[in-house]
């Protein structure tokens, strides 16, 4: 039965509890079997929570949501539970034992939506790289070659849901942090819009705005169903995305037109020569698009192509880590040192305090200008940017380690491997990895689309036509339940 399980998306997980045909102990208790079993060789798993899951899964209090009884994973960084480990990735923080304080409003409405957490997943030093593979807890293993990254930084969770520990995981994104693990795992990721999902009570928004919270996910319909259950602005947000005109799960297997959809396949700024696998993998989608129906043609918003787009990501990027570290020197009351964190946290970090206020605000700027551009190429008639997610396959374990002689060489090596994934967390488009390609190697090659700012819709309808054309559910990495 454990094994039958692992093969079910969350939907059907949950449909058997509401059916009568298993209880949700059973779904968790086969999931922490699963979880012992696999854990050892992928370390996706960092915190356990496996007693606390038990007693909430028997819990006549055990909410009655969409999701009642599905075992499920959260991600180490946001999304924090009170009384439980929390250490975003962090050596410094793992030595303290520091445990969070409040429930995210975020984890308040997985647990209302049935959502039973096992404990929280691996990921790297603040989320920084697209890679897995923190100094606090070692490498997160691919289940398709364990000498693969699952990428970052939800890779702890992407590995979990691959490798089939459970059905959905937590996810964030900064930068690509959902659909980079979601293309080099196998599964669908999904960047909701900014705003569409609230950061609180904690946060307003993290680094003006690039961080979106969500899933990974077997399928499409868990995605959407989940979004429906997390959606929506809370007291106190600084913005929300605009309300979607019916739920997000009724754009599931919903007719989606005939859809307009440009293709980019060189990488933004001309920072980086982009995969072949990489290219079959997008004009293959572009085929399948246009078998559907579809309308796909080279065309790219203007301005991508400035190599100073990097540039300005970057003084965001790295203001962000300088404020992640004050503030958690500040929670802590100890001032955290070079020797607390990673080489290249430090590094960042002092690159985000030589910037003034005037730099940072620049940046913004520049920033929201470049998603001006993008609003207009999709206002010109486009409906979907179609791209690689990724500029080459999953690259090995151990090329982005950090040097101290050389401590930013991993993040232009990260660069290099995806260019196509932040300008949506720097312009607050919805965008989604799809798992539609495996090279000859077998490894999982994810294409990206994106559509207008708010509509999760089109990108939803779109998706799940895809994902019935060429179904992905029935591939399994060599390491699962």
């Amino acid at each position: 039965m454990t094994d039958d399980l692992a093969s079910l998306d969350a939907t059907a997980q949950a449909e058997l509890v509401r059916s009568g045909e298993v209880t949700p102990l059973e779904l968790v208790d086969a999931a922490i079997v699963r979880i012992e079993k696999l854990n050892p060789e992928l370390n996706a798993v960092i915190h356990p929570a496996f007693d606390k899951a038990r007693v909430a899964a028997a819990s006549p209090d055990l909410p009655d949501g969409p999701f009642r009884g599905v075992p499920f994973l959260i991600k180490d960084i946001l999304c924090t539970v009170a009384g439980e480990p929390y250490h975003d990735g962090m050596r410094f923080l793992k030595d303290l034992n520091w445990t969070a304080s409040v429930d995210s409003f975020l984890a308040r409405k997985f647990r209302a939506a049935g959502l039973v957490s096992l404990g929280r997943t691996n990921a790297p030093e603040l989320g920084i790289l697209p890679t897995t593979e923190p100094v606090a807890y070692g490498p997160t293993r691919n289940p398709w070659n364990t000498d693969h990254s699952t990428g970052g930084s939800s890779g702890g969770s992407a590995a979990a849901v691959a490798s089939g520990m459970v059905p959905i995981a937590h996810a964030n994104d900064g930068g690509g942090s959902i659909r980079i693990p979601a293309s080099e795992c196998g599964l669908f990721g999904l960047k909701p819009s900014r705003g569409r999902t609230s950061l609180g009570p904690e946060f307003g928004d993290v680094q003006a705005g690039l961080v979106a919270e969500h899933v990974v996910a077997k399928s499409v319909r868990d995605s959407a169903a989940v979004l429906d259950c997390v959606a929506g602005p809370m007291p106190g947000d600084p913005y929300f995305a605009p309300a979607p005109s019916r739920p997000f799960l009724q754009e599931v297997d919903a007719e989606p037109g005939r859809l307009r959809v440009g293709m980019l396949l060189e990488a933004p700024g001309g920072t980086t020569d982009v995969h072949q696998d990489c290219l079959a993998a997008t004009r293959d989608a572009a085929e399948l698009l246009e078998s559907l129906g579809h309308v796909v043609e080279e065309s790219a918003p203007e301005g991508l192509d400035d190599p100073e787009y990097i540039a300005q990501f970057l003084t965001l990027w790295a203001c962000g880590i300088a404020a992640s570290i004050d503030e958690w020197s500040s929670r802590t009351k100890r001032k955290i040192t070079r020797d607390d964190v990673e080489p290249l946290t430090w590094a960042l970090s002092e690159m985000g305090w030589s910037y003034n206020g005037a730099q940072l605000l620049a940046a913004i700027g520049w920033l929201q200008a470049g998603a001006r551009r993008m609003g207009m190429w999709f206002e010109s008639g486009y409906d979907l940017l179609l791209t690689p997610t990724l500029a080459e396959p999953p690259p090995r374990l151990g090329e982005m380690d950090s040097d101290p002689a050389n401590p930013l060489q991993p993040i232009f090596r990260a660069a290099g491997l995806t260019p196509f994934t932040p300008v949506f967390n720097a312009t607050g488009q919805p965008a989604a990895s799809l798992p539609l390609y495996w090279n000859a190697d077998g490894l999982p090659i994810g294409v990206q689309l994106a559509s207008r700012y708010g509509r999760e819709d089109v990108l939803i309808r779109v998706s799940s036509q895809l994902e019935a054309a060429r179904p992905w559910s029935d591939r399994k990495p060599p390491v699962h339940a």
